[in-house]
C-alpha cells in the first residue's frame, strides 16, 4: 500500500513530500525528463538537510520507495531508482541515518522483470554505494546476494552494471577498517556449488580480493570452500580453471 493511501486512509491531511512538477518528472517515460527531476530531488534534500528537516526527509525516500520503485509502472519503477540515487547524493555525510530506507527497495529490483529496471537498479546502489562509503557493508550480505543474481543475468548491459558495482564494493571492503567474514562464509559456502561460470568468477575473485586484505586469512577458512574451487578447477572454462588454481 503506498505512503499517500495509507495517509489518506488514516485521515492526515494527503501532501506530498514532492512537488508534483518532480512527481510528473520521475514518472516520465523519457530518460532526460527523468533525470532533470532527479538532480531537483538532490537539490531539495540538500535544502531540507541544511534545515535539519529529518522526517521530511525519511517521506521523500518513503513515497520514492513505496509509490515509485515498487510501483507496477514500469517508468516509475525506473524514477523510483535515480530518484534514490539523487537523494542519496543530496545527503552526503549524513546517508548513515537513512541507509535502512534507502537499500531495500532498490535490491528488491535487481529481481525486476524488466532489464532496464536491472540495470537502473545497478547504477542506483552504485551511486549509494559511493556517497556512503563503508556505512554499506552493513548490507553486504544482501548486495552480494544481488551480485549473484546480476551476474547470472542473461542482459550483457545488466551484466556491465553489476561488474562496476561489483568493482566498487570490492574497494570499499578493501578500505574498511573491519570487514565481518564470518558473516560471510556460509554465504560463499552455498554459492560456491553453484555451475554458471559468471557466478563462479565472481566468487573466486572475492576470495582473491578478500586474501588480500590483512586482517583477514583465507586459509582459516578454507575448509569451508575447499570442495567448490575443487570443483571449479575442472570447469571447462579456461579462465574459471586458471582462476581457482
Amino acid at each position: 500500500k503506498s505512503q499517500i493511501m495509507a495517509e489518506e486512509q488514516q485521515g492526515t491531511p494527503l501532501e506530498s513530500p514532492l512537488p508534483p512538477v518532480i512527481l510528473r518528472g520521475l514518472g516520465d517515460r523519457a530518460y532526460d525528463k527523468r533525470k532533470a527531476a532527479a538532480l531537483d530531488v538532490t537539490s531539495l534534500i540538500k535544502n531540507l538537510q541544511e534545515h535539519g528537516e529529518q522526517e521530511r526527509i525519511s517521506h521523500v525516500i518513503n513515497l520514492l520507495a513505496q509509490d515509485f520503485a515498487r510501483s507496477r509502472n514500469v517508468h516509475h519503477r525506473k524514477g523510483g531508482l535515480i530518484g534514490l540515487a539523487a537523494t542519496a547524493i543530496g545527503l552526503t555525510t549524513d546517508i548513515d541515518k537513512y541507509l535502512q530506507l534507502l537499500i531495500p527497495p532498490v535490491i528488491e529490483c535487481f529481481d525486476d522483470p524488466e532489464s532496464r529496471v536491472c540495470y537502473y537498479a545497478c547504477e542506483s546502489l552504485y551511486n549509494i554505494s559511493k556517497v556512503a562509503r563503508t556505512s554499506v557493508l552493513k548490507y553486504f550480505n544482501q548486495i552480494f546476494e544481488g551480485l549473484c543474481k546480476l551476474f547470472a543475468h542473461v542482459d550483457v548491459g545488466v551484466k556491465n552494471g553489476a561488474n562496476l558495482l561489483d568493482r566498487l564494493i570490492k574497494d570499499i571492503v578493501t578500505e574498511a577498517e573491519t570487514f565481518d567474514i564470518e558473516t560471510f562464509i556460509p554465504l560463499l559456502q552455498k554459492h560456491i556449488k553453484r555451475t554458471k561460470p559468471y557466478i563462479r568468477q565472481l566468487l573466486v575473485s572475492w576470495i582473491t580480493v578478500l586474501d588480500a586484505v590483512p586482517d583477514i586469512n583465507m586459509l582459516d577458512y578454507l575448509p569451508d570452500f575447499l570442495d567448490g574451487l575443487f570443483n571449479m578447477l575442472s570447469d571447462s572454462n579456461r579462465e574459471i580453471k586458471k582462476a581457482a588454481d
